[in-house]
């Protein structure tokens, strides 16, 4: 059977099928579009683009499937499992994800995007056995930079908040840094790009305040950097070292304080390579493929499918 994930978050429109006979997820997704120069979208143009793409992406998915093997429909609605949690571009993917299950008569499953960041690098890293057991997960992205404490249900998780930023999320550090240096938003892989140039050496200070972090100083100090002519290559290397250390720092604080539990880092900022093969070697942690770490509806049709079967690894 197939499972039908849908996740309208900023800033991509994505649907994925989870296929149960052959433990494959296929998806299509698309970024909604950013005027240049601009850093990100008002929340009303972001439900206009995602109404706006959400149909023909769900066409091109299912137009090689046979609708009727769809089993269930899950959908993110919300950013985080908390209350109070609420951004108006969810409620177009819940939305459709109604429309859908009274449509093809099956269940809907709601979920929070956040859940699915962590359930799509559980699977794309083939680390499924940590649904039935607890671990330390980071989702950092453009909207969220926070450590939670994952409690396994075999079926899902209980996520709780265990570490934040203070300010700026990584990802939104890391975008106006790259505007700074003329790169497109989102700026995340071209910055990289140009990291992976730089020759000098990096000398980063960052602290913390108890687990949690501060990003707003890597701004500021890049802007300055500019300003005194330093390469681009250098403030690249320089803003993503400052974010690698400080999720570094957050990382040794969490283990200190819950002892050596797993680690699964998501979302899209923890697809930079730089961060990834420093953390990969250090803590053997585990990541989402980039295809996965990015926004996406794999994690919430993965999700769908272990909720509705009642799946223990």
């Amino acid at each position: 059977m197939l499972y039908l994930g849908i996740d309208t978050s900023n800033y991509t429109t994505s649907t994925a099928l989870y296929d149960s006979r052959t433990g494959r997820i296929t998806q299509q997704k698309k970024l909604l579009p950013v005027r240049e120069g601009k850093l990100g979208l008002r929340q009303s143009d972001a439900v206009f683009h995602h109404t706006a793409q959400l149909h023909t992406l769900f066409e091109q998915l299912v137009s090689k499937v046979d609708t009727k093997q769809i089993a269930a429909v899950g959908v993110s609605s919300v950013p985080r499992p908390v209350s109070g949690s609420y951004m108006p571009c969810f409620t177009v993917g819940q939305n459709t994800a109604k429309i859908l299950s009274a449509a093809l008569k099956v269940p809907l499953c709601e979920f929070s995007h956040q859940e699915g960041h962590i359930a799509a690098a559980l699977y794309s890293a083939g680390k499924t056995g940590l649904f039935d057991k607890r671990f330390l997960a980071f989702h950092v992205s453009g909207g969220t930079t926070e450590a939670v404490l994952a409690d396994g249900s075999g079926s899902g998780f209980k996520l709780t908040l265990a570490a934040k930023t203070l300010d700026l999320n990584a990802g939104q550090a890391i975008d106006r840094v790259g505007l700074m240096l003329g790169l497109k938003f989102p700026c995340g892989p071209a910055l990289e790009q140009l990291a992976l140039k730089n020759t000098e050496r990096l000398s980063v200070r960052p602290s913390l305040k108890g687990c949690d972090c501060c990003m707003s100083g890597v701004e500021n100090q890049c802007k300055k950097l500019i300003d005194g002519g330093k390469s681009p290559e250098y403030v690249a290397a320089y803003c993503i070292e400052f974010v690698r250390k400080t999720l570094d720092k957050m990382t040794g604080a969490l283990l200190e304080k819950y002892g050596g539990l797993p680690l699964v880092y998501a979302g899209g900022v923890m697809s930079n390579s730089i961060i990834k093969n420093s953390f990969t070697e250090k803590y053997d942690a585990a990541f989402a493929e980039p295809a996965f770490s990015a926004d996406n509806a794999a994690g919430i049709a993965y999700l769908c499918y272990r909720k509705l079967n009642n799946v223990h690894s």
